[in-house]
């Protein structure tokens, strides 16, 4: 499948910037898959006004590829469905964009599965390659032949995933041979790190692809800012080009959802009209950050960011409650009053209100 070949919606949705949620997994006590709350979130994002989901993501837990586990087709192809039913009743068709994970026979095989499923994109973990970067089989050279053969297969969307929870350094080199290759829709930078998020946006404008390729945040620690920002790369030639983020594929957009979309509604607004940025819309991106601290466990290399995002989830009930696939993984000491904390600090944030209206229907 190529670019060309999506529905047109996709396309324009995509460049013109969206929201996109990181689909959390929803369990039972028993570490079970729990149908029931993963179609409610799927109609939570759908009736927020999110513009798609993201689905076998870090948020998803990359566990649930584990052959023990099994759950990487019952999901993705579950949460398609579901998707595709709900977006139907509500005439708003979503985008679907599915995770894939692997060396190059393992993501073939998983995104010829999203095609199946309906995907119009996947998301690239380049984690698989995350050993001694010295080796030629982690070389930047052998990075972009795995992209290149699973862009015969599916649009890609690029991920810059945090080394902290899995990814590995992607050098400029690396993203300017990325965006060299056909069948790229969009990037995801999420290294919560400014100067390899500038990487990015370098490597796209000197690559020629600025105009199609569209630059997408994951950096859930400076939402606003990169929303706001407008870019200017000086080529080697001298040549000026302006660039923005147009949208954001984020963990911390699939809670508070609502808020989210509003969000960046004004943002797109302010970067679009040339206003002037108020310092309250500053103050914000910092309220924002300081959130996203607590939910995402920061103070402890985010060692508790999945189940920060599942007891949002909970304390709103979408969730019946906070458990992973990893027993370990729990919420760290302190974390909960954490998020007590900022909840109470910036209410403005959350959309508790809007959850508590629309939860028995989306249960139902």
């Amino acid at each position: 499948m190529t670019i060309a070949q999506l529905p047109e919606f996709v396309r324009r949705r995509i460049k013109e910037g969206t929201v996109i949620p990181a689909m959390p997994l929803a369990l039972k006590a028993d570490r079970s898959y729990n149908e029931v709350r993963q179609r409610a979130l799927v109609r939570y994002y759908i009736d927020a006004g999110s513009g798609g989901i993201a689905v076998g993501v870090h948020s998803t837990q990359f566990e649930i590829r584990d052959p023990e586990i099994n759950l990487f087709e019952k999901v993705l192809s579950g949460v398609s469905t579901m998707i595709d039913e709900y977006s139907a009743e509500r005439s708003r068709p979503m985008i679907k964009i599915g995770g894939i994970c692997g060396r190059t026979e393992q993501a073939l095989a998983e995104a010829k599965f999203l095609v199946g499923q309906g995907y119009h994109a996947g998301l690239m973990s380049m984690a698989a390659f995350g050993g001694d970067p010295a080796l030629k089989e982690n070389s930047i050279e052998a990075m972009i032949d795995h992209c290149r053969a699973v862009a015969e297969v599916i649009p890609l969307v690029g991920f810059y995933l945090q080394p902290d929870v899995g990814g590995r350094v992607l050098p400029y080199e690396f993203w300017r041979a990325f965006a060299m290759i056909d069948n790229v829709l969009a990037i995801k930078m999420a290294p919560f790190n400014r100067y390899r998020t500038l990487d990015v946006v370098r490597a796209v404008c000197d690559s020629g692809k600025e105009d199609t390729i569209a630059l997408y945040t994951g950096n859930d620690d400076h939402i606003v800012l990169d929303l706001l920002t407008e870019y200017r790369v000086v080529g080697p030639g001298g040549s000026e080009k302006r660039v923005r983020i147009v949208g954001g594929l984020l963990g911390q957009w699939c809670l508070w959802t609502r808020k989210a979309v509003e969000l960046h509604a004004a943002l797109r607004d302010y970067a679009g009209n040339g206003r002037d940025i108020p310092q309250a819309l500053l103050t914000y991106a910092e309220e924002l950050t300081d959130a996203n601290a607590a939910v995402f466990d920061s103070a402890n290399r985010f060692a508790g960011c999945i189940p920060g995002i599942h007891e949002v989830l909970r304390r709103q009930g979408l969730l019946e409650g906070t458990w992973c696939l990893n027993p370990k993984e729990v919420l760290s000491p302190g974390q909960a009053e954490e998020i007590d904390r900022v909840c109470r600090s910036y209410p403005f944030l959350t959309d508790d209100a809007f959850v508590k209206e629309n939860l028995e229907g989306w249960l139902a």
